[in-house]
């Protein structure tokens, strides 16, 4: 893998450039105050190691400290810090590390950062992983969530859920056709008759529902056709577009100090954003590139989807399949002994139970950029 001692300039467009080489080297340079979104998703802190260069779980905090220094030094007052972080499993037992947690902890109480709001990736597509704790012992489900935290310099960064709205559901549209009573609800909320009010859009949750599971799209044909690696951890497009468009204006500067194939900067230059991707991989740059047409080329705008239920994802509410009966007993040791016949990698743990080999959430499905 190229390495660079310090970042120099791979690609540029009309509103932006790729860096290859060291972001913190990239950071430190940068004029402080002049960056208005953060928007990253870093190296996961994970048990197995990847090719792209992950951090230990226990070594996190460490690791990511002078990335905090610096993103705390280089945004405005009204700036904000985008993190898309995934979780890991402890090694060896069916137990969950905290180290994502540990670290909004530390960039809120140690580098003085607020937490404007936390928000939940819940990827459909992604495959029940572990295998180990889910389809083998099945002694846990499986984990389709991404933590994603919206932090900021200052208790008030410029936003704008209005950015963002998304179609009323069925239920809304009927409530507002058939009208509505304003009456005090049994939880204690004072529905006024301004609820009755349609306002053409709804005001979205802090979970985003997006699939990761584009597997033929312009940057993977032409990586295939060229013969370059793809990046193994990209977050759609959807992502990061919905914090450009909700904390952002045309115009302003975006900074993805771990660009990976840089699907960061393909959205700014679409939205009109500057932006700068960092990435030390050039492997990975090579790929990327594609994302960006000459800067000459007319590009075709895209048309907004139309609301229909082919544009929606559901979650089946708990008990649809209850039926009154529990089935087989729970296992006593609470499945630390591997079922009778099943296959698979294993190695003895301390006491001489069968332990398995750690699969990190991401292992089998896509992370994110």
């Amino acid at each position: 893998m190229t390495k660079p001692a310090s970042p120099s300039t791979y690609h540029k467009t009309r509103l932006g450039r790729i860096m290859h080489g060291d972001s913190l080297a990239l950071l430190k340079k940068m004029k402080g105050d002049s960056v208005d979104l953060i928007m990253t998703s870093p190296p996961f802190g994970l048990v197995r190691k990847k090719e792209y260069g992950n951090v230990d779980a226990s070594e996190y905090l460490d690791w990511f400290r002078p990335f905090a220094e610096q993103a705390k030094r280089v945004l405005t007052d009204t700036g904000s810090f985008v993190i898309d972080i995934g979780g890991a499993w402890n090694p060896g037992t069916p137990t969950r590390s905290l180290y994502h947690f540990k670290l909004l902890i530390m960039l809120c109480e140690e580098y003085g950062f607020h937490l404007a709001q936390d928000f939940y990736w819940w990827n459909p597509s992604k495959l029940p992983t572990p295998a180990e704790w889910v389809t083998v012992r099945r002694i846990r489900v499986k984990d389709a969530i991404n933590t994603v935290w919206w932090l900021s310099k200052t208790a008030w960064p410029k936003a704008s859920n209005r950015r963002v709205l998304q179609p009323y559901s069925d239920s809304m549209v009927e409530l507002l056709a058939k009208g509505y009573r304003a009456k005090k609800r049994p939880s204690g909320h004072d529905i006024s008759e301004k609820f009755n009010t349609n306002n053409g859009a709804s005001i979205p949750p802090n979970l985003i529902a997006l699939p990761n599971t584009e597997s033929n799209g312009a940057y993977q044909r032409y990586c295939e056709e060229h013969g370059l690696p793809h990046h193994p951890a990209r977050y759609p497009a959807e992502l990061p577009e919905y914090f450009i468009r909700m904390l952002t204006d045309p115009g302003d500067l975006v900074v993805d100090p771990f660009g990976g194939s840089c699907v960061t900067g393909e959205v700014a230059e679409r939205l009109g954003r500057k932006w700068v991707c960092a990435e030390i991989m050039e492997e990975y740059l090579k790929g990327a590139v594609s994302r960006f047409p000459p800067i000459n080329t007319v590009v075709a705008k895209t048309t907004p989807r139309p609301p229909s239920d082919a544009n929606y994802y559901k979650v089946p509410r708990p008990g649809l399949l209850w039926n009154g009966s529990d089935g087989d007993a729970l296992q006593a040791d609470g499945g630390k002994t591997r079922p009778a016949g099943m296959k698979g990698r294993s190695k003895k743990a301390a006491g001489g139970a069968a332990a398995p080999e750690v699969v990190p959430l991401a292992a089998l499905a896509a992370e994110a950029d």
